[in-house]
Parts: structure tokens; sequence; C-alpha cells
């Protein structure tokens, strides 16, 4: 599968509290996409020509929380911002994952089999003011991705009494056991009084085309 690395000409897909969005992998079929193998880093994950991003207001009631390596994720936030104007902070990992897909896969591979996952590089402010959270992530191996896993062991137990609104990007394969893992890493972190809301699941190559069900996940949700 080859699919265009970010550089000079790739099409800005979305915008999230200003920033542009990139995303590779949009729009190439299925058969080109085999299920997001191959799907290289947008290089926003990396923050090294960025600042993640960070939008705390006074006023908010929501927050999306979210980490996002190839764009998808991102421009899910994103919708998700603008439908909700929603407070927005990005997952940063310590030590980046690379850009190509292989070496990330490999490094991953590595993590969960040593249950050693990343160490964080963000500082959680006071979440007080929010009644829903908004989890963004993506699916790895039908598993909740490694940075958000990173996230609710660091600070699952400040999420207690909050309602979890999970959204994610998958390989064409589903959810698998995230938002389960979500709720035992919650529990274990002694959060408690936790409500769920249905997960919004959308396949990686898809999410250009997802605004409707986006929109109607939010209405769901929120009436």
């Amino acid at each position: 599968m080859q699919i265009k690395k970010q550089g000079s000409t790739q099409k800005v897909v979305g915008k999230i509290d200003g920033q542009p969005i990139y995303a590779p992998q949009l729009g190439i079929t299925n058969g080109e996409w085999q299920n997001g193998y191959g799907t290289p880093s947008d290089g926003q994950d990396t923050n090294n020509k960025n600042q993640p991003v960070r939008k705390l207001t006074k006023d908010a009631k929501q927050l999306i929380i979210y980490f996002s390596r190839s764009g998808s994720t991102e421009l899910l936030a994103g919708m998700i911002e603008e439908k909700t104007s929603a407070d927005i902070l990005e997952v940063v990992v310590k030590n980046p994952y690379p850009g190509v897909y292989q070496k990330t896969l490999e490094r991953a591979n590595l993590e969960r089999e040593n249950n050693n996952y990343p160490e964080l590089n963000m500082q959680l402010p006071d979440l007080s003011q929010y009644d829903t959270i908004f989890l963004g992530y993506q699916i790895w191996a039908m598993h909740l991705s490694h940075p958000m896993n990173s996230f609710l062991t660091t600070f699952g137990q400040l999420l207690s009494g909050k309602r979890i609104a999970p959204f994610m990007s998958e390989g064409g394969y589903g959810q698998g056991d995230s938002v389960q893992q979500i709720q035992e890493i919650l529990c274990e972190q002694g959060a408690s009084q936790n409500t769920f809301t249905q997960a919004l699941v959308v396949d990686g190559n898809k999410v250009d085309r997802s605004k409707l069900q986006v929109a109607q996940w939010i209405a769901k949700i929120n009436k």
C-alpha cells in the first residue's frame, strides 16, 4: 500500500482550535487502506513543529481528551468540538512514536508484551467544571491505544463522577474491548460513579465522511 506522507502539498482536511489537521489515509479505498496497515503518522502527534492542542475556557461543561497518530481521531475531535464548543486537551507522550508505521508497530507490540506503556508529557487542568469527558483514541490490536491507556492510568482517579463519551477510529474490526478497558482502568485507579455513553466508532479512512454520524451521536448523548 502506498499512502502519501505528510508534506507541503498534503491536503488540510480540517482544523481543531485553529490548527490544521492532516490525514493522508482519508479518501482511499478499503483495499488500498488494508485496515490501516502501513498508515504513516501525520507528524502532528510528535508536536515537534506545532504546539499540542490545549483549549481551556472557564465556562465549558464538556472536555475532549484525545490522542491521534495519523489524523483520523483528531478530525473526529474537531468535529465534536464544532458541534459542542467543548474544551480540548491533546494527550502527549514524552517519547513520540516513530512516523513510520512498521516501527510504531514494533514498539507498540513490545509495550503490550511487557505491559510497559508510554510516559506522558502533559499536565491535566482542574476538571471540576466538566460533567462530560469525550475520550478519543485508536484501536490497536483490538485494544485501547497505548497513549490513552497511559492517560487513564496516570489521571484516571481524577475522572470520578464524570460521564465518559468514548469515540475512536479503527481499522475495520470494531471497538474491541476498549470500552471495557477504560472501565477497568478507571476502577483500578479509584475512580467511581462514572457513567458511559454509547461509543462512536468510525473507520479510520472514512472519518471525513462521518459528519452526519458524529452529529447524530452527539444529539443522542446530549438530549
